[in-house]
């Protein structure tokens, strides 16, 4: 009875929880903002410059990659039919956030290029990593022509291990302004959020998640098996193919402009599923509402933690996803004993 309640108002539920953690994402911080002056439009200079120069691009930020990510890890899971599959978990973050360092170490040329085109540069680099690991992951994971989940996860330790070694070799090896900039990219932070920065990662991930949605149909066939979904008309391999190139242009922009975020493509997916069911038509949007909020609450708690200063957001999540995912663990391994 409690499911089919919630069932029935998974979108106005969502949005509202969107909405209040937007507004107090807002207000809140080491300068605190009135809420009734941000609804009656009576702010001060002072509070409109920190609103629309800081905050709101953070907030937009905050929602565009919280949505991507956890869209990304319901992919994950749709395409090799696991509640523990994730782009973090199976090294697609850390692949990508190879070439992103790679980038900022070994190509000082970058600095002089106008910001709108670094951007780019960071995400096509994240891009690359992101697809080639995701290709290499997809090929070691296969025993007998089926996807293995032994295998998955297995590759996704040695990629893990092996772009932890990189990523160690790129630090090592940086100035000190690399080094600062490594560090922070690499516990995920959403603090240097710009209106261009902005502008560019919603133009890459908004067509992608519509997309992704209009897509839901075939996802449900995916999770019958390939055997059903071919018989039932989906070109199973070429729609594989689709979808780790979504999950690794999502991937990609999201470690590029705000280094490795972990765990949300792991909750929130299952919560989704948890609350509403398996139907893709619902966890493909509920997934993104949830994701944009849970990602936005866990940004401004990083800043009121330690005011003034404040937590790379990255840390928060692991400490929020870190036991979500032996919960997780721990009832799978009792459902399947």
């Amino acid at each position: 009875m409690k499911r089919a309640f919630y069932s029935q108002i998974p979108y106005p539920a969502l949005i509202l929880a969107l909405f209040i953690v937007g507004i107090f994402a807002l207000t809140q911080g080491a300068y605190s903002i009135s809420w009734r002056d941000l609804f009656l439009s009576s702010m001060n200079d002072i509070d409109r410059q920190i609103l629309m120069t800081v905050r709101l691009p953070r907030l937009l930020m905050a929602a565009l990659v919280g949505a991507a990510l956890a869209v990304s890890g319901a992919l994950m899971q749709a395409l090799f039919r696991n509640p523990l599959a994730d782009p973090g978990l199976l090294g697609v973050s850390s692949g990508a956030s190879v070439f992103v360092g790679i980038l900022i170490v070994l190509n000082p040329l970058a600095d002089n290029l106008p910001l709108w085109a670094q951007s780019y540069m960071q995400s096509a680099a994240a891009f690359l990593g992101a697809v080639l690991t995701c290709w290499l992951i997809f090929q070691l994971s296969k025993h007998k022509g089926q996807v293995s989940v032994l295998h998955l996860l297995l590759a996704g330790i040695a990629i893990n291990a092996l772009s932890g070694s990189a990523t160690g070799l790129l630090t090592y090896v940086s100035n000190d302004e690399q080094l600062r900039a490594l560090t922070f990219w690499a516990m995920g932070n959403l603090g240097g959020a710009r209106w261009e920065q902005v502008a560019v990662i919603a133009s890459i991930l908004l067509p992608m998640l519509c997309y992704v949605w209009r897509q839901s149909k075939n996802l449900n066939l995916l999770l019958l098996g390939e055997e059903e979904a071919r018989y039932l008309g989906l070109d199973v391999e070429n729609f594989k193919i689709k979808l780790i190139a979504i999950v690794a242009l999502c991937v990609g922009v999201t470690v590029a402009f705000t280094g490795l975020i972990g765990f949300i493509g792991l909750m929130v997916p299952h919560l989704i599923r948890m609350l509403f069911g398996a139907d893709n038509r619902i966890v493909v949007p509920c997934s993104a509402l949830l994701g944009a909020s849970l990602l936005t609450g866990a940004d401004t708690l990083a800043r009121l933690l330690v005011i003034p200063a404040e937590l790379p957001v990255g840390l928060v999540t692991s400490l929020l996803g870190g036991p979500f995912f032996l919960w997780l663990l721990l009832k799978n391994i009792r459902e399947t004993s």
